[in-house]
């Protein structure tokens, strides 16, 4: 008997487990439903989704608070869905350990493909997975080594710890208090203009065009994102 991923979708408007449901059910998911932060607190819990889907607008509690909360005992991969578009409510849900972010209203494809993502990162750092391959390049986080089409680009130690910790979240956004904090130290979690001459020199070296980069996307003001599919 195969077993469904399992997918908690958390928000008080019926709407939106109306369409969702179905859509998700058909992809073969199984769904499960909360209208509240207090039952998806205790749906987390009780029946150990695969990934939560989280409104941040809850009757009972902000959604920031639920994800906080949640990161207190488990890893589950949460993606914030929600018609707050401000980008200081999106790094804070990020900071606080949300996995993405989509935004209200927000089309079937992307959300799937989020969703897929998600998934996929929570099984890589289950396996720890050492070598990520995209495309043409390949990064072997054991022998900090990195190639583009078979031959080895230098990279500074700075510049390969930069590319190393985006690569374990490869697919999430993370934003660049986060970049700041784990590579340079939380001393620097404000220097962003520091990390943006960083992932430019990084580009340079990686980017089959820099200028239009394909592995190493913005996040408008709120971070970076490594593509794990190319």
């Amino acid at each position: 008997m195969t077993t469904l991923t399992r997918v908690l979708v958390v928000d008080d408007e019926p709407a939106i487990h109306r369409f969702l449901k179905p859509a998700l059910e058909v992809n073969e998911y199984e769904v499960l439903g909360a209208g509240t932060a207090a039952e998806a607190l205790k749906r987390i819990a009780t029946d150990a989704p695969d990934v939560v889907v989280l409104d941040l607008g809850l009757p009972d509690m902000d959604g920031k608070e639920v994800i906080s909360r949640v990161r207190e005992w488990s890893d589950v991969p949460i993606i914030v869905l929600s018609a707050r578009d401000r980008e200081a409510e999106k790094i804070a849900a990020l900071d606080l350990g949300a996995d993405d972010f989509v935004n209200k209203p927000f089309g079937m494809g992307e959300f799937m493909a989020r969703l897929r993502t998600a998934l996929r990162h929570r099984m890589q750092r289950k396996g720890e997975t050492p070598v990520l391959r995209v495309g043409g390049l390949e990064i072997d986080i054991p022998r900090r080594r990195v190639a583009w089409q078979e031959a080895e680009v230098g990279l500074s130690p700075r510049e390969f710890d930069l590319l190393a910790f985006l690569a374990s979240h490869a697919g999430k956004v993370v934003t660049h208090k986060q970049i700041l904090t784990a590579v340079w130290g939380p001393a620097h979690a404000d220097d962003t203009q520091y990390l943006r001459v960083y992932v430019g020199q990084l580009r340079q070296k990686i980017e089959p065009n820099p200028s239009d980069p394909c592995f190493i996307l913005t996040e408008q003001g709120i971070g970076y994102r490594l593509v794990d599919t190319f």
